[in-house]
């Protein structure tokens, strides 16, 4: 994928799951970085489990990065509060 596919595509996974996860956006820059990093988090757990991870521009990677970014907020939040 092309660098601005990915900002694209992490800014929006990093939107819907700091929505899901803390009931509001985290900020431009914070929520890319969330989509990002919970993209090749996702990716690495899809592709361990057997599945695809990130294949392109698509709703399946959408959903990918969403899951990967989800489990990355849970686990600062976890942290945070230990």
């Amino acid at each position: 994928m092309s660098i601005l596919a990915w900002i694209i595509l992490g800014l929006i996974a990093g939107f819907i799951a700091s929505r899901v996860v803390n009931h509001h956006g985290a900020g431009l820059v914070l929520d890319l970085v969330i989509g990002i990093v919970g993209a090749v988090i996702g990716g690495w757990i899809m592709t361990a489990l057997g599945g695809a991870g990130i294949t392109g521009f698509n709703l399946w990677s959408l959903l990918v990065a969403i899951v990967g970014a989800i489990i990355l907020l849970v686990i600062v939040h976890a942290v945070r509060r230990a």
